[in-house]
Parts: C-alpha cells; sequence; structure tokens
C-alpha cells in the first residue's frame, strides 16, 4: 500500500493543547479518516514540527472524500488556531513529501 508524508507545525505555546486534541480525537473523525481510506496514519512531533505518515490505496479518492467531509471541514477549522498549516496551491491540500528511501 502506498505511503505517504507531510511536515506542519504547532503554533509556539499549543503543544500541549496540539496533544491534548489528538488523545481526545472526536470518534466521527476517525470513522472519516478510516471511510476516506487512510490506515496506519502517525504524527510525530520534534519540537513544533509535526511529521505525518499515512497509507492509503488510492490518494485522490482519500482527497476527493476528504474535501466533502464535513467532519473533516470542522475538525480543520479547530485545528488551525493552533498550527500553521502549508497547502499547495495546485492541489488544495497539504504538501506531501517525496519519498527518498524505502527499506523492507
Amino acid at each position: 500500500m502506498p505511503g505517504y508524508a507531510w511536515v506542519l507545525e504547532v503554533r509556539p505555546g499549543y503543544e500541549v493543547e496540539y496533544l491534548k486534541r489528538h488523545d481526545e480525537i472526536w470518534p466521527e473523525m476517525l470513522e472519516a479518516l478510516h471511510a476516506a481510506g487512510i490506515r496506519n496514519y502517525n504524527i510525530f512531533r520534534h519540537g513544533l514540527t509535526l511529521f505525518g505518515f499515512f497509507e492509503t490505496d488510492d490518494l485522490e479518492a482519500t482527497k476527493a472524500y476528504l474535501r466533502t467531509s464535513e467532519v473533516d471541514k470542522r475538525w480543520g477549522e479547530w485545528m488551525a488556531p493552533i498550527m500553521k498549516i502549508e497547502v499547495d496551491p495546485t492541489t488544495n491540500y497539504p504538501y506531501l513529501l517525496p519519498k527518498q528511501f524505502y527499506m523492507a
């Protein structure tokens, strides 16, 4: 299954709040991620930098699903004040990182 990664940032002073919101992630948000085809989703933090990795069989279908998801929209609005999110204007989605190395 193809994997994808992104890098975002937590705004200074919101590190604890970011963790709290993910510890208490809405069940309907988890359902939306599953329905979008996302699996093996991990987010790591180093300082203010967030590194996310997820797998999906069809990235375009995943993005299309999330674009129309009211839950994802509400989650994004709720998280926006505590995060810096750089969006690729050609995809209207956070920049995905090109894979540089893989070891099975």
